[in-house]
């Protein structure tokens, strides 16, 4: 397997086609598993991944920790993206709350600095949009971080047109991060075309649909407390029910193609366009390596309008997220 590598962006950021996210390594799917997290983070390098996403909120501080020490003595080899937004102090269901004030951007900076064992951060995303400070000023504390050498790069992730629009009026960005998917085509209509006409590329999270698209999944209620699936809308009950049959024509795909149903959703998002760069999550070796394989498979015009049309929005039953997260989503 020769991974390839994709830009994103106009201002020199090249990563591998498809990264890992690292979040469930610390939180929100189960118990750590850390032995294994950090040979995975080795896998992954090993077979050509180099771009790794995580957060300060992950965990919280635990995900950028856990990759500072897998990263040590090697930092050159990766693409580190972390990001700045929520003050973890209280909040909605211990979330934060949302800030990005240019010195607490500053703050949170040198803060994930030390975590991750590193003098630089390659691409820095803003978690979420701040309602309360104006985008001017957060592109403007980028833009400073970036002279100083302290970032690379700077992203926005969640976030709608007209901030996208005026974040890159004042310092490039190279790539939004967004749940993108068979599963979830919210960015089809009018964010894609404008991350396209500004030169700004793609990075889709949960890109396996939560699982669904993946295989495996289980029922809300049969998840612990403390897993995100126990409570998220799309399985529980009916919805649970439908979205098992609308991910049939993903499973009768990857029958076809001789592949796995995970690996026709990556393949699907990979041939969107060569500058979007999926993030898979995982925390075990074997998933990860059945997803990085997803690069050696290709899905022929009928195939991929097959998918298109079944799995149109109608088709999936429930809302993405709860009410209370998706409040958080500019959008």
């Amino acid at each position: 397997m020769t991974m390839q590598k994709r830009k994103l962006g106009t201002q020199g950021l090249e990563v591998s086609a498809i990264g890992l996210g690292c979040m469930g390594m610390s939180q929100s799917y189960g118990p750590a598993d850390e032995a294994e997290s950090l040979a995975t983070l080795d896998r992954a390098i090993e077979l050509g991944c180099d771009f790794f996403d995580t957060a300060q909120g992950y965990g919280p501080f635990k995900n950028e920790e856990l990759l500072g020490r897998a990263f040590k003595g090697r930092r050159d080899r990766v693409i580190v993206a972390t990001k700045f937004g929520f003050r973890l102090k209280g909040g909605p269901r211990g979330l934060g709350d949302i800030t990005s004030r240019p010195q607490d951007i500053k703050d949170s900076v040198e803060d994930s600095l030390k975590r991750l064992q590193s003098d630089h951060i390659d691409l820095l995303y803003q978690h979420r949009v701040d309602p309360n400070t104006p985008m001017e000023d957060v592109a403007g504390a980028v833009a400073d971080l970036v002279s100083e050498g302290k970032v690379r790069f700077f992203g926005l992730s969640e976030a709608g047109i007209a901030n996208i629009r005026r974040a890159h009026a004042v310092h490039p960005v190279s790539a939004l991060q967004s749940e993108y998917s068979l599963w979830e085509r919210n960015l089809e209509p009018e964010i894609i075309p404008a991350l396209r006409e500004l030169g700004i590329g793609l990075v889709p999270f949960c890109p396996l649909g939560r699982g669904f698209l993946a295989g495996g999944v289980k029922r809300a209620e049969e998840y612990p407390e403390g897993d995100f699936r126990r409570h998220d809308p799309r399985y529980e009950g009916e919805n649970f029910d439908a979205n098992m049959r609308a991910a049939g024509i993903v499973r009768a795909i990857a029958d076809e193609a001789q592949g796995m149903p995970g690996q026709v959703a990556l393949a699907w998002l990979l041939q969107k366009g060569d500058d979007i760069a999926p993030i898979p999550g995982t925390k075990r070796r074997g998933f990860l390596e059945e997803n990085l394989a997803a690069i050696e498979m290709h899905l022929d015009d009928i195939q991929m309008r097959r998918l298109d049309e079944a799995l149109t929005p109608d088709k999936i039953a429930g809302p993405r997220y709860a009410p209370w997260i998706m409040a958080t989503v500019d959008r």
